[in-house]
């Protein structure tokens, strides 16, 4: 009689040890599945933990003015929704070439703090920033790229000039046709590769610091500048934290050439190795003289800002 409680708990022991391992298993899936249900944003690193996590930055809840900067994995982004396209005209593959990735309208929509935070701004290795607007996302849907061909990065093509790494991400569209036209400068595809930023941001924000503030600055050719210089110029030139700095040369800068030398400054623009043969700058050599000349006048504004006091 003495033995049957302990005979008893060594019968009973194993189904013991399985109810809390159940329960244990329960627990943790449960607290797997309720991670899983917070938002986007809640789950973002506050640290790089891989090469390939993507930095994010700007209006994103749970940022403070001490702690922006947020990390989104390859992981997370690839349980987004995944849009697939056969691209034909990205001037960075050779080819058709499929693409697969995150639309960057949902990105922005899973990321932005409010309605108003409605401009990504795709940041490259080398500096180079591009803009994407909410007129540019709605007419040509980009996609964050994390597929080429069903590869990943590691295999993805080389960049077709120089052999480069084009991951760890790059934007594509499905099928660009041009948007607009101002004077003779074409809505372009804005194609980026190396990219590991992305800021949500306030498009009038943003486009507030280019923003000509002097007399002339509702004048047809100046306002014709200033949009052409949104698309083009602002991708590797910046005004104080905002735009690219791939150039090394600022908005100051360029409305100082502008104004001291106008001719010069125009022909740069259409040709800059016949300025500098060691310029690195793209030639624009299908702008025409009215097109130029709007870029002109509109960098110029802002040295008719300094000069009247203006701020």
């Amino acid at each position: 009689m003495k033995l049957r409680w302990p005979l008893l708990f060594v019968a009973l022991l194993p189904g013991l040890v399985g109810a809390l391992n159940s329960h244990r298993t329960n627990a943790q899936t449960t607290g797997a599945v309720a991670a899983a249900q917070k938002p986007l944003y809640a789950r973002l690193a506050w640290r790089r933990a891989s090469p390939s996590d993507l930095e994010l930055d700007g209006d994103i809840p749970g940022a403070t003015r001490e702690q922006g900067k947020r990390y989104i994995t390859r992981e997370q982004l690839l349980a987004l929704p995944q849009a697939t396209y056969t691209v034909t005209n990205d001037a960075n593959f050779n080819g058709p070439t499929e693409i697969s990735g995150v639309a960057l309208d949902e990105l922005v929509h899973a990321l932005a703090a409010n309605s108003e935070s409605d401009i990504a701004v795709a940041i490259c290795s080398d500096g180079y920033a591009t803009h994407y607007d909410h007129s540019y996302i709605t007419a040509h849907h980009p996609v964050l790229v994390l597929k080429i061909d069903g590869k990943d990065p590691a295999d993805w093509p080389k960049f077709r000039e120089n052999g480069a790494y084009m991951g760890p991400y790059l934007i594509s569209s499905p099928d660009f046709k041009p948007s607009f036209k101002i004077l003779s400068h074409d809505d372009e595809p804005q194609i980026p590769w190396g990219v590991v930023q992305l800021k949500i941001q306030s498009e009038a924000a943003v486009f507030d610091a280019i923003r000509p503030r002097s007399p002339s600055s509702n004048s047809p050719e100046v306002q014709d500048g200033y949009r052409i210089a949104q698309q083009n110029c602002f991708r590797c030139h910046n005004s104080s934290d905002a735009g690219g700095t791939k150039a090394q040369r600022s908005w100051t800068v360029l409305s100082t050439w502008a104004t001291a030398s106008p001719e010069y400054f125009a022909a740069y623009i259409h040709d800059p190795k016949s300025k500098n043969p060691k310029s690195q700058m793209q030639a624009f050599p299908n702008y025409d003289a009215a097109t130029l000349s709007a870029l002109t006048k509109y960098f110029q504004s802002f040295s008719d800002n300094a000069r009247s006091g203006k701020p």
